[in-house]
């Protein structure tokens, strides 16, 4: 009797108690619950409303029949894109603009973030100052065109590659990684082995960093995927424009257009009205691509920054 008494009291021991919630608690939990609900509904319903638009006739979206289901499921307005052949030149031209821009703007920021984070480095705090002072304050946009002019980048595609290459923000948040991922004892380590501070770079700091640099590189490659107005001022030929830009040109055209016949006008507003929809779910293809295989470093790199930061 007692060794069964003994058995069921380590029983008891060993499972885990559950701790019983208080009222203020569920009630704490359950508007949390609510709140993530609005949240969610927020965000998706506008998604799928845009989706299903795209999908639908352009009498409907005209109408305003279309909530979250397509509403006589239609081609029409993808038809009307991918018909114009400056769509796949766009393509190839953002593509191009995103893989070497996001190339450049990284590594000229993992090249002015890491000095900036050892302490070793003189001056570092005077050159932290100047860098965050273009966060606040810019030459404006007619003295950068004439610096663009003179180095003689204009209707060029460096125009889009060049002036805007480095943004303070993505410069602090790889600044903070190194400070904070990186010790000063693995760095001493490395100069008594001999490692140069090149090869620690590229051999140590770089395999240690790719949360952040999945980070930085994310940031970068949605904000020149969604470029447009640098090429708006700089460049002129339009094989050099980008999709963004190619996509704006469209909608202007189908909306501004017009037509002797009332019919045939009325029909390019739908159309136009449709289009708007249509063109979100193009250009926003790339990125819903891209971002699954990111999706795990630029969680990481959000965390390991939040805490140890």
């Amino acid at each position: 009797m007692n060794t069964t008494m003994t058995i069921a009291e380590e029983r008891l021991r060993r499972e885990p108690r559950r701790i019983k919630e208080s009222r203020v608690d569920f009630v704490f939990l359950i508007a949390i619950y609510i709140l993530l609900g609005v949240a969610v509904i927020a965000v998706v319903a506008p998604l799928l409303h845009i989706l299903s638009s795209s999908f639908s006739s352009p009498e409907a979206v005209s109408s305003g029949q279309v909530f979250l289901s397509p509403v006589d499921f239609s081609l029409a307005g993808y038809q009307a894109v991918l018909s114009n052949p400056q769509i796949l030149t766009g393509y190839g031209n953002s593509l191009f603009y995103t893989v070497a821009g996001t190339v450049i703007s990284t590594g000229l920021t993992i090249a002015i973030a890491y000095p900036l984070s050892r302490k070793g480095f003189m001056g570092r705090n005077v050159i932290m100052v100047l860098v965050m002072f273009t966060m606040l304050f810019s030459g404006g946009l007619i003295p950068t065109y004439l610096v663009v002019q003179e180095l003689g980048m204009l209707n060029t595609r460096w125009s889009l590659l060049i002036p805007n290459a480095i943004a303070v923000w993505q410069v602090i948040i790889a600044r903070t990684y190194f400070r904070s991922a990186i010790p000063d004892e693995l760095t001493e380590a490395a100069e008594l082995d001999g490692c140069g501070d090149l090869r620690f770079l590229w051999s140590v700091v770089l395999p240690l960093s790719k949360p952040m640099i999945a980070v930085v590189a994310l940031m970068y490659a949605i904000a020149q995927w969604n470029s447009y107005f640098d090429a708006l001022i700089y460049l002129k030929d339009a094989d050099l424009y980008p999709l963004q830009l190619v996509l704006r040109n469209i909608l202007i055209l189908n909306t501004q257009a017009t037509i002797a016949d009332p019919a045939l006008q009325l029909e390019r507003q739908r159309l136009a009205d449709l289009l708007k929809y249509s063109l979100i779910v193009v250009a926003s293809i790339p990125v819903l691509l891209i971002y699954p295989f990111v999706a795990r470093h630029f969680t990481k790199g959000v965390l390991v920054g939040a805490i140890k930061g």
